[in-house]
């Protein structure tokens, strides 16, 4: 059992973490509570810190066939659809961070680790495996399904997403998720569906008040995936982040919208919706990790989408807890408290800086003047984030 590890969650932060430690040697185990593997269409934008990371993984080329990678940022007014401010990206982004920007399908990126991780070899990968019942001692960690399935190893990773059930077993006081009081409005459709003055190959962000948009081209440019976030609240269950959606009430909400932007809302009718919820930023390494038990992810770090940075903030989770438990495979926690040591405050100032950053995009009236003449004075200096994009 020396290097045997469990994994809750088959999402995009489980599977790096299956990846990274099944290439460093170790015996996976992956629990999945659902029947099969997959994920809800939506896009992810990918920096140059995260695709570092992925290519340190062995799936860089695999990316490279299914992403996009925009040539720049933009940054428009939503009400009068004027350029506010412009990033480059492309070769000039990944010449100053060593990686490229890249825009890509969830469901794709979920599918090239999951044929990365199936490859590698080393893995067990369970489906229909709801945990049950937890416990750790000096020596191992024990994990019961629903199905009476039991696993054991030295270290148990939850990477089971924002209502983990591994949570509570490192945070024993904890309180639920948060509501935002901010919608998500989803959409990913072929770019050929659209007219062609509203097809795009970069990343568009629109600042309105008390609501914005982003979109993006994903599957090597072919598709366009958009999201508006407005504020309300949704009935339902909250833990279900994909909810049916109606058109009309989007295209209400956003009525202040402009230009193409407004013609790209009316332009599309297949919306899905998602509550956002997340947690206030990490205050210790102690939301980490506890003994024999990690977290990761959204597990540990749940965030608001206003930077873009969620999923990379579990794959960059997966990399390091990968090479800490390696480095220390008969030391598990002091490992995992090293783990956690390395992560906690680059995770609690990405959850602060989205936070921040939510507020910026919906300011309203003279503040609103005031942000937009910002970005169209500094705007590249204020978008380009060097203690992000570098890395840990």
């Amino acid at each position: 059992m020396d290097k045997q590890v469990l994994i809750a969650g088959g999402g995009i932060g489980g599977l790096a973490t299956a990846l990274a430690t099944a290439r460093a040697g170790w015996r996976v185990d992956l629990l999945e509570q659902a029947a099969a593997f997959g994920e809800v269409g939506a896009g992810i934008q990918l920096g140059p810190n995260v695709v570092r990371v992925l290519q340190s993984l062995g799936v860089g080329d695999a990316l490279a066939r299914v992403a996009a990678f925009p040539e720049r940022l933009e940054v428009r007014s939503a009400t009068r659809t004027d350029l506010l401010a412009v990033l480059s990206l492309g070769k000039d982004i990944a010449q100053r961070y060593g990686a490229p920007y890249a825009t890509i399908a969830r469901a794709d990126l979920h599918t090239l680790l999951l044929d990365a991780v199936r490859a590698q070899g080393g893995a067990g990968l369970h489906l229909d495996a709801r945990l049950q019942a937890i416990t750790q001692d000096a020596e191992r960690v024990q994990v019961q399904t629903a199905q009476q399935q039991t696993f054991e190893a030295p270290v148990l990773v939850g990477a089971d997403g924002l209502w983990s059930r591994v949570r509570p077993h490192v945070i024993a006081k904890d309180m639920p998720p948060r509501v935002t009081g901010h919608l998500a409005f989803r959409a990913m459709l072929p770019q050929s569906a659209l007219p062609a003055a509203l097809r795009s190959q970069v990343v568009t962000a629109w600042m309105g008040p008390d609501f914005h948009a982003v979109h993006y081209p994903v599957r090597a440019g072919e598709w366009l995936n958009v999201v508006c976030i407005v504020h309300g609240q949704v009935a339902g269950d909250l833990q279900s982040w994909d909810h049916s959606a109606n058109a009309e009430e989007l295209r209400n909400r956003m009525a202040r919208a402009q230009g193409s932007l407004r013609e790209l809302i009316h332009a599309i009718d297949a919306w899905r919706l998602w509550p956002l919820s997340d947690r206030a930023p990490m205050a210790s390494a102690a939301e980490h990790a506890k003994g024999r038990i990690a977290l990761l992810g959204d597990a540990a770090h749940p965030m608001r989408p206003y930077l873009a940075q969620g999923a990379g903030m579990a794959i960059e989770d997966a990399a390091t807890l990968g090479a800490c438990i390696s480095a220390s495979p008969k030391q598990i926690a002091q490992a995992l408290a090293s783990y956690a040591a390395q992560r906690w405050q680059r995770n609690a100032r990405v959850q602060a800086r989205a936070i921040r950053n939510g507020g910026i995009y919906h300011l309203q009236g003279f503040r609103q003047l005031g942000r937009d003449l910002a970005l169209k004075i500094a705007g590249a200096k204020l978008m380009d984030m060097p203690w992000l994009y570098k890395g840990t």
